[in-house]
């Protein structure tokens, strides 16, 4: 079996979004954090990556959209936020 760049992108991709995950149950991240937004942004782009080059997916893909989408979301927020609180 013959592994390319995207295939690693997924799997690297999955491990993140588990890792996270994982991180959170465990109390070692919060939700609301830089790092666990990221993990799970990284995460969902590269596993967006093995199915665009490699064997597409829809169901999966929607699934990864959202992810990144609501990543994106609590990183603005996540800003926000902080901003707010400079501002107080």
């Amino acid at each position: 079996m013959t592994f390319h760049w995207y295939d690693w992108a997924g799997y690297i991709g999955v491990l993140l979004v588990l890792l996270a995950y994982f991180l959170l149950q465990a109390h070692k991240l919060h939700g609301n954090r830089l790092v666990y937004q990221l993990m799970n942004v990284l995460g969902a782009v590269g596993v967006m990556l093995s199915l665009l080059f490699g064997s597409f997916n829809w169901p999966a893909f929607i699934m990864q959209l959202a992810w990144l989408l609501i990543g994106i979301y609590g990183i603005a927020r996540g800003a926000q936020r902080r901003r707010e609180v400079r501002e107080d």
